[in-house]
């Protein structure tokens, strides 16, 4: 372990700023903050772009070859790594020693950075990941002089965002150009989250199995990657990594959590997959629920017009139709009760005469691809109402599923999207004499993708591609059968022909004589299909 020395390597005050090295990607921002030092006295340096920005906002600046006597070589891919930089912001200040040195070499003390980096994650997720691509948007310089200023936070403010550029000058005009020791440890706490991030991403990427030429998939945000493919598993056999690392920005300060006396806060890129158009900020339950309205209403993605309402995580009903306003009718018709306060999703741009069947009772929140003309402004008359916009479909997020548990958490491939058609159908097997007609088969399947969403133990009746009745979370698939069929009667369904989708096993004869019963199926012409796959949801 390296301990500092008995001199004052670490002082809890720093000089004000006089020299600032600006080198940075995105440059937004920077020509203002470069302004607002150059008021205060600050020298500046700079490379490359950054410095022909600056010059264009006629600001004087030295380049950084000038500072370390060796131009940018490479294509610019070496311009800020020599002794020179590194010595100006590793150098602890009050420390003779380092004194002496920078003395000795004409070195002068560099007081900030400001830096932002090469945007891989951008780069790999807009041009499909090739490895050319990748390699050219890995920063080395960038990472290695916010480190440097980070560690030496004690004297040197490390800025790697340009949201925080309004915030640092203004302090500086505030205190004769310095900055509290408070501030410059902020600013290097979030600099090395930055960074950790940056190379997480990076490992990530090269975590993939591809050909050393190749095209790889990733996804982005956390370390835990999901292969390419089931058959791509690491060297010990093992389809996840032997550490688990996370890393993911925080997206949203949440007012609290699952309930009120809970703190709360949502982290991840959301705005890959929905847009927030209108209402309220989305609660940790509105978060909860609409991700699973969007990985339901992604299983009807390629469907005909579609609805889905939810409460709690749950499908209160589902349904199909020839437009979508009759789609949204029978999946509301399955329980007038539930939907109250709940999430309408529908796979269809959302027209106005289904948007006033929507309005009758209050929904928190409605979910859409798109919005027909005039849409929008009818919904948006109720202030607090939530209205989002699907953009990309759930199953490109490919985060896995992970759950804290106690001592842990808990990680899992996603239970995967069904494909179209009749592709998810091939292995399935017909046990009974009887085989089911072609629409049995129709609605079976389109219960069978309901019941993957509904929390176990979960039955789901339904008719005509709509549910009649949802049993949802029951300790007994028998329970689970008859609440079904309550919620279903309650609201004078006509269970006669209907099918009935369970997401395990019947483990007894009276769960499949309940079905009987409710008029799913006559106990003498039965049809059945195992589908070989279970999807419990807890």
């Amino acid at each position: 372990m390296i301990s500092p020395d008995d001199e004052r390597a670490a002082p809890s005050d720093a000089p004000p700023v006089r020299r600032a090295l600006l080198s940075v990607y995105d440059k937004t921002g920077v020509a203002d903050f470069a302004h607002r030092l150059d008021a205060l006295g600050v020298e500046l340096i700079s490379t490359g772009g950054t410095a022909q920005t600056l010059r264009e906002a006629g600001l004087d600046v030295t380049d950084v070859s000038e500072v370390t006597g060796f131009p940018e070589v490479l294509g610019g891919r070496v311009k800020s790594m020599p002794p020179a930089v590194h010595a100006g912001l590793l150098a602890r200040r009050g420390h003779s020693g380092d004194a002496a040195d920078l003395d000795e070499q004409g070195i002068a003390p560099i007081d900030l950075v400001a830096c932002n980096l090469y945007p891989f994650e951008e780069a790999v997720r807009e041009n499909g990941a090739e490895d050319a691509t990748a390699s050219e948007n890995i920063d080395i310089g960038g990472p290695a002089m916010l480190r440097a200023a980070a560690k030496n936070f004690f004297a040197v403010a490390a800025c790697c965002d340009p949201d925080a550029y309004d915030a640092v000058a203004e302090e500086l005009e505030q205190n004769e150009g310095a900055l509290s020791p408070q501030t410059r440890r902020r600013l290097a706490r979030d600099t090395f989250e930055h960074t950790a991030r940056y190379d997480r991403a990076i490992a990530d990427y090269f975590a993939e199995d591809a050909d050393v030429n190749g095209t790889v998939e990733t996804f982005h945000g956390t370390s835990l990657l999901q292969q390419q493919n089931d058959d791509a598993e690491k060297d010990d056999g093992e389809p996840f990594p032997e550490t688990l690392s996370l890393s993911l920005p925080r997206a949203q300060s949440l007012r609290y959590g699952e309930n009120p006396h809970q703190q709360a806060a949502f982290y991840g890129a959301p705005g890959e997959h929905f847009d927030k158009l209108h209402g309220n900020a989305l609660s940790f339950n509105n978060l909860n629920d609409l991700s699973a309205a969007l990985l339901l209403i992604d299983e009807f993605r390629d469907a005909e017009p579609t609805c889905a309402i939810l409460k709690h995580t749950n499908p209160t009903g589902v349904a199909v139709a020839d437009r979508l306003e009759a789609a949204y009718q029978r999946a509301f018709s399955t329980d007038r009760q539930s939907p109250f306060g709940g999430i309408v999703v529908v796979n269809r741009a959302l027209d106005r005469t289904t948007a006033e069947a929507i309005d009758r009772i209050f929904t928190e929140i409605i979910v859409a691809p798109e919005f027909e003309e005039g849409v929008m402004g009818f919904l948006q008359e109720k202030e607090r109402r939530r209205i989002v916009r699907l953009r990309d479909a759930a199953r490109t997020d490919r985060r896995p599923d992970v759950r804290s548990v106690i001592g842990g958490l808990l990680v899992q491939e996603r239970d995967p999207v069904f494909l179209p058609d009749r592709t998810e159908r091939e292995g399935w097997d017909v046990p009974t004499e009887r085989a089911p007609t072609e629409q049995e088969e129709r609605d079976l399947a389109f219960a069978w993708r309901v019941a993957k969403h509904v929390k176990s133990n979960a039955i789901v009746y339904a008719k005509n591609r709509a549910t009649l009745g949802i049993g949802a979370g029951q300790m007994s698939r028998i329970d689970a059968s008859e609440l079904a069929v309550r919620k279903g009667q309650k609201s004078e369904l006509d269970f006669e022909g209907a099918v009935v989708a369970s997401d395990a096993f019947f483990p007894f004869a009276d769960g499949l004589e309940a079905a009987a019963d409710a008029g799913a199926a006559d106990e003498h012409d039965v049809a059945m299909i195992l589908t070989g796959q279970r999807h419990f949801r807890h």
